[in-house]
């Protein structure tokens, strides 16, 4: 009797530290510089958590998506943390929603979603 309340324990322990480890975002670099996205196709995982650091080199660039409805201002020398799970599997576009200059309107990409 003694050795089931130990393998109780150890189960409980073990599925703690799943559930930790699948609620950790994974942490994705964006850099934003006249006039592209670095990396500009994002693979994703529909369902999963993903906090993207998003920095500017050069311009208070804009980063939005429009089918999440999220936006914010990237300007340079901050690093932005933008949180984001994406529900389902496809395409979701971005862009730089701040005119940048000529080139400007070039300056997009996507997240694919499997």
């Amino acid at each position: 009797m003694k050795r089931r309340p130990l393998l109780l324990l150890g189960a409980a322990v073990g599925l703690g530290l799943t559930t930790a480890r699948a609620q950790t975002p994974r942490e994705i670099e964006v850099t934003a510089q006249r006039f592209r996205f670095t990396p500009n196709v994002i693979p994703l995982k529909a369902g999963e958590p993903v906090v993207l650091l998003l920095r500017s080199l050069d311009f208070a660039h804009g980063f939005f998506v429009p089918d999440l409805d999220l936006r914010t201002d990237l300007m340079p020398g901050r690093v932005i943390r933008l949180a984001l799970t994406p529900k389902a599997p496809g395409r979701l576009a971005f862009l730089c929603d701040n005119f940048c200059g000529d080139g400007h309107e070039g300056m997009d990409g996507h997240f694919e979603v499997t």
